[in-house]
């Protein structure tokens, strides 16, 4: 077994661990990576050569490449995503659980001798700026050369990492292999008191780009816990007004809610004026941390974007298609004839034919055997880009120190309950309104359509423990905050009885946005409801935008009835948590309740 290393590593346990690792998984040879552009551009060489990658037209789209996953691993696969704690109960309803020792015997059965002929890379990362109190240093091993392209744009990856790392410093060790990406024999473990992560069986980004989802929200969550700070599913974006003051929000959504196209957004023409600018800190994660002055400051811990393709033009979503035409992978979309790609809602004409994401001939008239057009990308197929070629890239990406987090923002998508905006009364009712988020199913998803998903701070799917231990831990880091960010709750989804939207979303959420900023800085009032504070009309800057007065009122009305049922639901989904349930969140339960069984004034 062959190995290569450009800088001596002097940390014995990394070095047993990757010795370890590869006495079990039989690699032909061992490459660490070093992060430099020459082996960046040897490795796509020989991804090439063997089909794993094809390089695109480089004129059109200069250092792009595309790759296609297989048929059956298209995306994350949360059946078999499991949380490995001695103790059930630590992993809570909320996630799969399996034992560390049924975890590491069952995947280490698959991963036996699942190398032999491969090569497995060693490549040293970061999660956030290298020198910050933020950041975390994790290890990913893989014998998938997408893999390693995509953390080298997701992540701080290389020899500056291992310099840093030293002799003695702590790393998350995370293993994966494609194997024979079987579904049948496809695990994503999680060992939060090993702060270890091993998957196998997939070659689909969210599974094995270790970095993201694993590392960054489940095991960093679990850290976070112990350590006193937040991991959350959040995107950071800042506004700058025309006399150059920021103030940075951050913002959970489930999926389907728009996120991206919040973290990116370009002010509307009725507030152009207002000289507003909008800078883009990251589109997905957020590491929260009380200063010493008791304010919360955050970083995104990624240095790349892995968005969803399919309906991202220049007209959702403008600075990504921007950011995307240069040093990009794109993964199962269509590869046009003159070596660019296409996606369903893609800018320009739709391609007379093509090559389709799972490797066929494609036109648009081909139908499947119900009758129903073939797409030729995949619903979740993606772009992986440098954040910093984004136009609204914040110049802050790199600072050590953060940004100030001035407002916290939760949001869902919801027909008739919410209003487009609302505040909490205080921390704790933020938390609460945090902790009963919820989506109604929308067509493109799985499931019945309009029933409600509950998904608190948007985390259901990452919290790498007890989700009722979760909700405390916000609970206390609200203790410990001096300066507290407001919280508001957001829903730009609402619709009249016809089922037409009534706010016009894009880039005209920054109106709400405006309001959230004035909240926190006392420049307006609010009307108190039982819910919360809800904007006066006249509150909301509507210039330029067409909306009648009846559905503005309709947009911030809190309907007594429909919140009386829901306070059922959420109780219903609390009861899941047992006695892990913070008192404090039944108390709000129960004064909402009381609230809206108070009269009108």
């Amino acid at each position: 077994m062959k190995a290569n290393q450009t800088v001596k590593v002097n940390h014995k346990e990394l070095v047993k661990w990757v010795l370890d690792m590869a006495k079990m998984c039989n690699p032909d040879r061992i490459v660490w990576i070093d992060g430099s552009q020459k082996q960046k551009k040897e490795l796509e060489r020989e991804a090439f050569k063997t089909g794993e990658l094809i390089q695109l037209n480089q004129k059109l789209l200069p250092g792009c490449i595309y790759h296609r996953t297989a048929v059956n691993d298209v995306a994350r696969t949360e059946h078999l995503t499991f949380i490995c704690t001695p103790d059930k109960e630590e992993a809570g309803p909320t996630n799969n659980w399996m034992s560390p020792e049924e975890g590491y015997a069952r995947a280490g059965a698959i991963f036996k001798n699942s190398m032999i002929g491969r090569t497995m890379y060693v490549i040293p990362f970061s999660m956030g700026p290298i020198n910050s109190e933020f950041s975390k240093i994790g290890v990913e091993l893989t014998d998938s050369i997408y893999v390693v392209l995509n953390m080298l744009i997701m992540t701080r990856a290389g020899d500056k990492v291992l310099r840093f790392l030293g002799e003695k410093g702590q790393f998350t060790k995370c293993l994966h292999g494609k194997a024979e990406r079987d579904i049948n024999k496809r695990l994503i473990l999680h060992f939060p008191n090993d702060n270890t992560i091993w998957s196998v069986g997939s070659g689909y980004g969210g599974n094995v780009l270790l970095g993201k989802k694993c590392l960054s929200l489940r095991i960093a969550s679990f850290l976070g816990k112990h350590e006193g700070w937040l991991a959350e599913h959040m995107l950071i974006i800042g506004i700058e007004d025309k006399s150059g003051k920021t103030t940075y929000i951050a913002a959970a959504f489930p999926s389907a809610c728009g996120k991206t196209n919040l973290a990116m957004l370009i002010p509307p023409e009725g507030l152009k004026k207002k000289g507003y600018k909008v800078w883009t800190v990251g589109d997905d994660i957020a590491w929260m941390r009380v200063k010493q002055d008791g304010s919360l400051w955050a970083i995104n811990p990624e240095s790349g974007f892995f968005g969803v393709l399919p309906g991202t033009n220049t007209k959702t979503n403008a600075n990504a298609i921007a950011t995307m035409q240069r040093n990009t992978i794109y993964t199962n979309v269509l590869l046009k004839e003159d070596g660019t790609v296409w996606w369903e809602g893609a800018d320009g004409p739709v391609p007379e034919r093509g090559v389709d994401w799972t490797g066929k001939p494609w036109t648009p008239y081909l139908k499947d055997e119900n009758g129903a057009p073939v797409k030729g990308a995949n619903p979740n197929s993606r772009f992986t880009a440098p954040i910093k070629q984004c136009p609204t890239a914040s110049p802050l990406l790199d600072s050590p120190e953060g940004v100030p987090i001035s407002a916290l923002v939760f949001g869902g998508r919801r027909a008739r309950l919410a209003p487009l905006i609302y505040e909490s009364f205080n921390w704790q009712h933020g938390v609460f309104t945090g902790s009963i988020m919820a989506s109604e199913i929308t067509a493109a998803q799985y499931g019945a359509q309009g029933t409600v998903r509950r998904d608190p701070m948007a985390m259901i799917p990452f919290c790498g423990y007890n989700m009722g231990d979760y909700f405390a831990h916000w609970l206390k880091i609200g203790k410990e905050l001096k300066n507290k960010p407001g919280i508001f709750h957001v829903n730009w989804f609402r619709t009249d009885a016809d089922g037409r939207f009534l706010w016009p979303g894009f880039g005209d959420n920054l109106r709400v946005l405006e309001w959230i900023i004035k909240r926190c800085d006392g420049q307006v009032n609010a009307q108190k409801t039982p819910i919360g504070y809800v904007p006066l009309k006249e509150d909301i800057d509507l210039e330029g935008l067409e909306i009648d007065k009846k559905d503005m009122e309709e947009l911030l009305k809190v309907d007594k009835s429909e919140w009386k049922s829901e306070v059922e639901d959420i109780k219903n989904f609390y009861d899941k948590f047992g006695t892990r349930m913070p008192a404090e969140l039944l108390e709000e339960l129960d004064a909402l309740k009381k609230r809206l069984e108070q009269p009108d004034n």
